[in-house]
């Protein structure tokens, strides 16, 4: 039996190594493939006969076989590439993808928009994160990430913010007409804002100083522009008071009359806010926006919230993970942020084929969130994950499991040999 035993000792190393060259050649085979990490088997022993029982010692073997084969969870090389929908995780972690076998995860980012505008992978697993409301917002609520609307609608100004500064030196009897409002007021500039159909107007903010750190603003669009309005002349759509500090600075800002009312079908009475900056009366201190200082009357900056309709010009990822949308109309909307997740034992995953795993007992459920938080890795935008596999360390992996396989065959042929001195006894 001690012959016997020593060639089913030869067989199970054959099995072993046999199978240790299966995992080295599927680490060759997937030197390629995008987010994949290199497996490692390995050995253990096999304890057939304990001569001593359990004082120990003198124990014979049986042989090997392969107690486990874990993936070697390194970092793979980040790689630029020229595509807006490749990403690559630098850390722990795993994008998540649904399909008709329910929820994976992979670290292979070569994602593209099919032809339903979700985000998929090559084998049509759709990209799974958090979505945004209608105000860009990005909210905890996870679906698949979709391409937008083509088209997003036009958003009528509400707010309109003014820096500027009007020259205290300008002398106060100067009277405004609006028949001639260019040559009658101290100060002008034109700002625009669109109504609710998204049309833009033009409309001209006239300034005058009515007395010391008190000023008087109007703002006027073309009659044509708006209800009841006569072409060629200047209709008054707003009109407000600005008080200023001995020292320059913003004391109080005054709404006096609003009448946006812009023709074409556009919502009427249009509220828009004009703000000139953080006055005094309202809790701040007058610094951050208007003033008035004894240099020339100047307009510094504005903005307004509103916008006209417009389609989308281009998509990208930023290193957060978020699909950011830029529009025709210069606008820019974040529309969703990819999800990463995260597990105790990642060594446990269970492959699924496809470059996908899924959860498995032990490796611990997925703690799903956003990327670069908790200890998920960040996100590369335009980038891929390289294999990890390094060939030359694969090579002598081979070499070194050939060894140990003809090792091995030669243990069998040394007790068939054995075997046949056996069976030479007989004669």
């Amino acid at each position: 039996m001690g012959i016997l035993s020593s060639m089913y000792t030869g067989v199970s190393g054959l099995a072993a190594h046999g199978e240790a060259l299966g995992v080295t050649a599927d680490n060759i085979a997937n030197a390629g493939t995008t987010g994949f990490k290199a497996s490692r088997a390995e050995f253990q022993d096999i304890i057939s006969k304990n001569l001593k029982g359990i004082l120990g010692g003198n124990q014979i073997g049986r042989g090997v076989k392969i107690g486990a084969v874990n993936p070697i969870l390194n970092q793979g090389n980040v790689d630029a590439t020229e595509k807006v929908t490749d990403l690559a995780i630098s850390g722990d972690g795993y994008f998540v993808v649904k399909g008709s076998d329910g929820q994976t995860f992979t670290r292979d980012g070569s994602f593209h928009f099919d032809r339903e505008g979700y985000l998929t992978t090559n084998d049509n697993q759709r990209v799974q994160g958090y979505m945004s409301d209608e105000n860009g917002r990005i909210i905890n609520k996870t679906a698949d990430i979709k391409f937008p609307r083509a088209l997003i609608p036009a958003k009528a100004t509400k707010e309109v913010k003014m820096d500027l500064n009007l020259d205290s030196r300008v002398d106060a009897t100067k009277k405004f007409d609006p028949k001639d409002p260019y040559y009658t007021s101290h100060f002008s500039t034109g700002i625009e804002i669109y109504d609710s159909q998204g049309n833009k107007h033009l409309m001209t903010a006239f300034f005058n100083k009515t007395e010391d750190r008190t000023w008087e603003w109007r703002g006027m669009v073309d009659g044509k522009e708006v209800t009841g309005g006569e072409t060629g002349q200047l209709s008054e759509v707003a009109k407000g008071k600005l008080k200023f500090t001995v020292d320059g600075k913003l004391e109080s800002q005054e709404m006096i009359e609003s009448n946006m009312n812009f023709a074409g079908g556009a919502l009427q009475n249009q509220q828009v806010k004009f703000k000139f900056g953080d006055a005094i009366a309202e809790g701040g201190k007058g610094l951050d926006g208007s003033k008035q200082y004894g240099k020339e009357s100047d307009m510094i900056s504005w903005q307004q919230d509103g916008s006209a309709a417009g389609t989308i010009t281009s998509l990208s990822f930023n290193d957060e993970g978020v699909l950011s949308a830029a529009y025709s109309n210069g606008s820019t909307q974040d529309l969703a942020q990819v999800v990463l997740a995260k597990f105790e034992n990642p060594e446990a995953l269970f492959k699924n084929g496809n470059n996908r795993l899924k959860e498995s007992r032990d490796s611990g459920a997925a703690a799903v969130g956003q990327p670069n938080r908790a200890g998920r890795g960040k996100i590369f935008a335009k980038s891929l994950e390289r294999s990890t596999v390094d060939l030359a360390s694969e090579f002598v992996q081979l070499i070194q499991g050939q060894r140990n396989f003809q090792a091995n065959a030669k243990t069998i042929t040394t007790t068939d040999q054995l075997l046949e001195e056996v069976i030479q006894l007989k004669r």
